[in-house]
């Protein structure tokens, strides 16, 4: 069994394997598995992503929360001997944008209700920030917020794993064994 640090943050690309790794990592941990489902379903395509997911963890001792907007709450509702994946900070700040919340006030009530819950989370985040530089303000702004997010979730995280290519590697703490 993994002992989970109190906070990890996993990023990395689109489609780089963030989630897998996250869910391999609650999964090591023994504890109950509790899934936090931060995605809106905007269009089809989110429809089936959101379809796959909840497919690959099916029958498999999750318990999944669709969180909405309000993670202070799904937060503040966990219980210590259980692990929680959030999935993902990404996702969420996409939706309080859309739900026309100021992220600037929803960061800090979700970053402190972390630091002030005993449950291990794993978050999973992208890192928006390294492609091209989007060709509109809205999107510039949320690269933005994202890349804020990112910097203030590492800075509390006690491990912050980055995923490439399906391979994990540490940037801060150290990488755990975790199972396939």
């Amino acid at each position: 069994m993994l002992i989970l640090p109190k906070l990890t943050l996993v990023t990395g690309g689109a489609a780089s394997g963030k989630s897998d790794y996250a869910e391999r990592l609650i999964a090591s941990s023994g504890l109950p598995k509790k899934y936090f489902a931060t995605s809106q379903i905007w269009d089809d395509e989110m429809a089936e992503k959101v379809r796959a997911h909840r497919t690959s963890r099916a029958g498999d001792g999750w318990d999944t929360v669709e969180t909405g907007t309000d993670l202070v709450a799904a937060i503040h509702a966990t219980v210590p001997d259980e692990a929680v994946l959030i999935d993902c900070a990404t996702m969420w700040l996409t939706a309080i944008i859309m739900a026309d919340g100021d992220p600037a006030d929803e960061v800090p009530r979700v970053l402190g209700a972390l630091s002030q819950s005993p449950t291990p989370f794993v978050i999973v985040t992208n890192e928006v920030g390294q492609g091209i530089v989007p060709d509109t303000s809205m999107g510039r702004a949320f690269r933005n917020i994202q890349g804020r997010f990112n910097q203030a979730a590492a800075r509390q995280a006690d491990s912050v794993i980055a995923v490439m290519s399906g391979l994990p590697f540490a940037l801060k703490g150290t990488l755990p064994k975790v199972s396939q």
